[in-house]
Parts: C-alpha cells; sequence; structure tokens
C-alpha cells in the first residue's frame, strides 16, 4: 500500500536566463523554480503539504541547485568583463605616460587586441582616450585625484571583477600595463602612480605591486 502514496514537489517556471552550471562546468540555460510538496496518489497530486525552497534547474543536465549559483559569473559575461578592465588599464596607462612615444602606443594596443578588440588600431585607440580623459594631447596625465572619466571608468571597469579573478589573473592585469609603462623607458612618476592606483582597484598588497613593478622592469613583456 505505501506504494499508492508518496510526497513529491510540484514546480513551477518563474524565469528563464543564462547561468554556469557547476554541473556541466559551462554556461547553459537554466528555469529558476518555485513549488510545493504534493501529497500523490498513483503519482497524482491530491493534497498540498507545503512549500519548497525555490531553485534554479539546468536544462541541460536537470540538476537543481540554490538560486545564490546566479550569482556566479557565465563564462561569457566573465570574459566581457575581463576585456573590458584590460583595455581600461591600458587607456590609463597610456594616458599616464603620454601618447607622444610609438612604442608605448603600439604596446597599448597590442594589449587591447590580445583582449579581444581585434580591429581596434591606434586612431580608436587615442580617440576613445581623449573622450574619456578629457584631452587629447601627448604629455603625461596625472590620473590619481583627478575625477574625469578615466579615473572613473577605471574603477567601474575593475572594481566588479576582482571577486571573481584569481590572483594570478590580478596580477597579470597590472604587469599588462607596467609593460605599457616600459614600452618607452623607465616609469614615469604619473605611471608608476597609475599602476598603484590599478593595482589598489585590484586588491593588491601594495607591497606585491611594488614587486611586480621591480619585476616587470626586469623582464619585460
Amino acid at each position: 500500500m505505501t506504494g499508492l502514496w508518496g510526497v513529491r514537489p510540484r514546480w513551477r517556471t518563474d524565469v528563464l536566463g543564462d547561468f554556469f552550471c557547476p554541473g556541466c562546468g559551462g554556461d547553459r540555460n537554466y528555469r529558476r523554480q518555485y513549488g510545493r510538496r504534493w501529497l500523490r496518489l498513483l503519482g497524482t497530486p491530491v493534497l498540498p503539504v507545503g512549500p519548497v525552497t525555490g531553485c534554479v534547474q539546468c536544462t541541460s543536465c536537470h540538476r537543481r541547485y540554490g538560486v545564490e549559483t546566479l550569482d556566479q559569473l557565465t563564462c561569457v559575461r566573465l570574459a566581457a568583463m575581463l576585456r573590458d578592465a584590460q583595455y581600461t588599464v591600458a587607456l590609463a596607462l597610456l594616458a599616464a605616460g603620454g601618447t607622444g612615444g610609438r612604442s608605448a602606443r603600439e604596446a597599448a594596443c597590442g594589449v587591447i587586441r590580445e583582449a579581444g578588440f581585434e580591429d581596434c588600431g591606434e586612431a580608436q585607440v587615442l580617440a576613445a582616450l581623449a573622450a574619456l580623459s578629457g584631452v587629447g594631447g601627448e604629455a603625461p596625465l596625472d590620473l590619481v585625484g583627478a575625477g574625469n572619466g578615466l579615473t572613473v571608468e577605471l574603477h567601474a571597469a575593475i572594481g566588479p571583477l576582482v571577486p571573481h579573478l584569481a590572483q594570478q589573473g590580478r596580477e597579470r592585469l597590472l604587469l599588462q600595463g607596467a609593460w605599457i609603462a616600459l614600452a618607452d623607458g623607465r616609469y614615469l612618476p604619473q605611471e608608476r602612480a597609475a599602476l598603484l592606483a590599478v593595482g589598489r582597484c585590484l586588491k593588491l598588497p601594495g607591497s606585491r605591486v611594488d614587486e611586480l613593478l621591480e619585476a616587470a622592469t626586469n623582464a619585460p613583456h
């Protein structure tokens, strides 16, 4: 007789979207679901017995996870945020060192293309730099405390990314800026100040930032 009865949830879907599925190990579609437990007779629900905690179901593996799983960035979103951070750091260091040196311009463009902006050339980089920094000259720019658009973009691009990057990834982002600064010689005071600001945005200890900047001078990219 016990096989006649059972208690199982009855689910309803209220949201569809994309998420990083822990079971599949990649981006998948999901259903966000809520429901109630029902007493069933021969599989037919006959009496509600209480709510169940909302969940997220992967449409590929069909496993269910807590709704906190949606806090994990998808691979696509993480890649886009990293690309934007690399782009902004490159602009910041180019602005800090000035755009007059060809080596620095080429290094910045190289980092930006590596980030995924493959069709971005010097003209586009300089135009973006002028729009964000509010200046278009070749002289070095002191970004620290300047409050210009580039400073704001630097914090906006890096801050949300930091919790999702391992320390190695954060250090590489700083080093990419250092390679731009070193492309046409030793660090200028404005470049070092900009790199220290990037390090703070990345939540790297000041002592570690100093070590990385020193290491970059001995082994340039």
